[in-house]
Formats: C-alpha cells, structure tokens, sequence
C-alpha cells in the first residue's frame, strides 16, 4: 500500500531542513569570525608588549644578562590556556642586541617595522612577528615573536568554544520546534477530523477553528455541501416530476396504440392516430421542458453566468416566432430599448422567454395582441396577452393547458431562480391584459460578473 504523503511530515522536513541550512551557515560564520578575532587579539597582544618595553626607561636593558630564551619553554610558566610563549628582541641605536627572551630564533635587526610572518629556524616554521622603534629618542627597537602554529592552535580552540554550544543547542531547538509545528497543525488536524466525519447526504454547518486561515476553506466546503443538497433536491424533484407528467400521456399513448389492434371503423381509427398524435408531441414537450429544468439545475451549479443583451433576446425570440403568430392570427410585437446589458446565462433565458411566448401564441384565441417587453431597472423580460379581454368579447378559446398549471410555470421559476430573481403572473387588469414577469437578480453565493 502506497503511503500517502502527510503535510505534517513535509513541513517539518522543509522547517527542520531550512533551520539546519541556517544554523550550519552560522556556525561557518561563528568559527570564521572566532578565528579572524584570534587573530586580531593576538596581534594586539604583540603590539601591547612592545608598547610596555618601549615605555621602559633607558636604563632597564643596560645591564648585561644571561640569556633568558629557556624561561619561554618551561612548561611549568604556562599556568593558562591561553598563555601564549612570546618571545622578545631588543637592540640599541646601532643594532646592538641589549636583551633576548623566548625561544623564537633571532630575528634580523634590519626587518622593517609593523607586522610580519617570517619563516625563521632550522627547521624553518612560521612566526609572526611586530616590529617597532622607540619614537622617543631612547633609540631603541624591539621585536615580539609567536609561533605561528601556537597562534593557529590558539584560533582554532576560541572558534571551537564559540561554535560548540550550536552543536548543543540544534537537537534541543529541532526538539521544540517539532513540538510547535505539530501544536500549530492542531487545528488544521482537528478541521480534517470533522470534514471527514461530515455526512454529505444531510444538511449541516461544518464548525471550523476561528483561525482567519480556514475561514475560505471551510466556505468552500460549505458551498460544496450545499450544492450538493440542491443536487440532491434537484434530482429527486425531477425524478418526481418525469414520473408525474409523463405517466398520463404514456398511459394514452399505449391504450390508444393498443386499440388500434381492435376492430375499429375508419373514424374511430382516425381519432385514435389524431390522438396518439397528440400525445406523443405532448410527451416531446414534456420532455423538452424536463430537459431544460435539468439544464437549469446544472447552471445553478456549475456553469457561469455571462454578460448578454435582454433586447437583442427579446427580437430574437419574436422573429423566431413571428411565423406561428401569423399562422394564429395573432399581432406579435416588442417594446424593448435600442440595448438593455444584464447578466445570466443566455440559453436558459432563450428556453424561458420562448416557453411564454409560445405559451401566448398556443393558448390564446385568434386575434390576440402578444407583446414582449424589456425592462432595465431591475432586469426584467415580460410577456402581456389581452386574451382576457377577447374571451369576455365571445372569442373562442383554444384549448391546452394554461402555463403555471404544468412544466413550463416550473421551467421559468427554476430559470428565475438560478437568477436570483422571480416569476410572477398579475392580470388581467382592467384592459384585459395578462402579464407574465420574469425578474432577474443575483442569488445569494451566485456571483454574476460585470457586463
């Protein structure tokens, strides 16, 4: 089984790594530094003993004295670490050597003033050696010599006492900060622990950490969740209703199909084609509208609402249907502005104006007005009818069912509501006019983009 990789392990493999890449620079860096300030304490120390002789008085080196270069290899003089074996030279004005010490070789009185590292001896080794003339008229010059090894020796044991404690420290501070990651993960530990606990087929809040971090996710989630009940409410509506409108014209289309079995005179069998006929374009329409709910179900999930131009749909839809008009006897017109921008999503509102329009057309008498309007502020697409007013007159009416007593009322509310929007029918009013308006809006979490 392939083990999943875990963002606890990860970060603290990235955090452990990064804090060992820094501390190993600065460690480089601590010993670097401790070897250089070595260095540089050394070579003070070797200008400080020349300054003090210097400042001795004339006559501290006159008197003439056995050779002290064995007082700088007794062990028992070196009582501290960092005790170092100098060793001095000094001359008079005309190179005379007045006192030696230590057991550096001796160096030349010629050798030019400051700091130098001279190869000296037999064997030859490495010393580093200042230089430096009395600037009091006392005429006098004296050297400081250290082995260079002893110097190195001396650099390299402070850089070592400056850089162990990181040594020390690193598995204490890996330790800790182990500790700290995995707290610091609780929550996100604890937010994983309820998602996974969640059950997706009931509606509930998913109580999330007050970390700002989570705040996005845990919406998300929640969307999704919520989304998916409306998947799941969709779904059964929609199961309900295909088993509902299609059980009546099913039925028919199957007693009429089996009567034609029967001995039937021609006018009977003329009567059950007609309507075997009409049952199978009712059942066609049924399932354009159940295919166009479902259409409406899906972009209310998933597809984006765009920008488009409610009076271009609008003249569209009548001159697709300017011919049935005709055939109705019926006026078909629009009232709409040169342009009126709204967002939605085009196909659905095509599906919903077309359901009204044919709604008019096939369920009004000869000679109704139909009228299509455009509103801009809140966007609006209307359908009016003053069949009302025909029917008082004695004008017969078709027949067929009324939109809002089948699919096509629930088709343009679902439309409507993917617009965070509404559908409502007002009228007949005074004139006899009939209105059907279908309001768009913007649905809570339903973010429409800008026009």
């Amino acid at each position: 089984m392939t083990r999943r990789p875990s963002l606890q392990r990860q970060l603290l493999a990235w955090t452990l790594g990064a804090l060992v890449a820094v501390w190993s620079v600065f460690m480089l860096v601590g010993y670097h530094t401790g070897v250089e300030e070595s260095d540089e304490l050394t070579d003070g120390h070797l200008a400080s003993v020349a300054s003090l002789l210097l400042a001795q008085s004339g006559t501290a080196f006159e008197d003439q004295r056995p050779d002290a270069a064995s007082l700088g290899v007794d062990p028992n003089l070196k009582a501290h670490d960092y005790q170092q074996s100098l060793s001095v030279a000094i001359w008079d004005e005309n190179g005379r050597l007045l006192t030696r010490t230590g057991p550096a070789p001796l160096v030349d009185f010629t050798t030019p003033e400051g700091f130098a590292t001279l190869q000296l001896g037999q064997p030859v080794r490495a010393w580093r050696v200042f230089v430096r003339s009395d600037a009091l008229g006392q005429a006098r010059k004296v050297a400081v010599l250290l082995s260079v090894q002893e110097r190195d020796d001396l650099a390299e044991d402070i850089a070592e006492q400056v850089a162990t404690p990181g040594l020390w420290l690193l598995p204490i501070v890996t330790l800790v900060l182990t500790l700290a990651v995995r707290r610091g993960l609780q929550p996100l530990l604890d937010l994983s622990a309820r998602v996974r606990a969640m059950d997706i087929h009931q509606a509930s809040r998913l109580h999330a950490p007050p970390h700002a971090e989570f705040q996005a996710m845990v919406e998300a989630i929640e969307t999704l969740g919520a989304r998916y009940q409306t998947a799941l409410v969709h779904e059964r509506e929609l199961a309900d209703t295909f088993a509902h409108e299609l059980r009546t014209p099913l039925a028919s289309l199957r007693l009429h199909a089996a009567s034609l079995r029967g001995t039937l005179t021609p006018a009977q069998r003329q009567a059950a084609l007609a309507q075997i006929e009409a049952d199978a374009a009712r059942t066609a329409a049924i399932m354009d509208d159940l295919l166009a709910l479902a259409r409406a179900g899906r972009a209310q999930l998933a597809e984006a609402a765009q920008p488009l131009d409610l009076a271009a749909l609008a003249r569209r839809i009548a001159a697709e249907q300017a011919q049935d008009a005709f055939d109705a006897a019926h006026e078909l017109a629009v009232d709409a502005p040169a342009e009126c921008l709204a967002n939605g999503h085009p196909v659905l509102l095509e599906i919903a104006l077309r359901n009204l329009v044919v709604n008019a057309l096939g369920h009004t008498p000869p000679g109704t007005a139909v009228e299509i309007r455009v509103q801009a502020e809140p966007p609006a697409l209307q359908v009016r009818d003053n069949a009302a007013a025909l029917l008082h007159a004695g004008a017969p009416r078709r027949a067929g069912t009324v939109l809002g007593l089948g699919l096509g009322h629930q088709v343009v509310q679902r439309v409507a509501a993917v617009h965070g929007g509404h559908f409502r029918t007002t009228g007949p009013d005074a004139d006899g006019w009939r209105c059907d308006t279908l309001t768009l809006g913007q649905a809570p979490g339903h973010h429409l983009p800008a026009p």
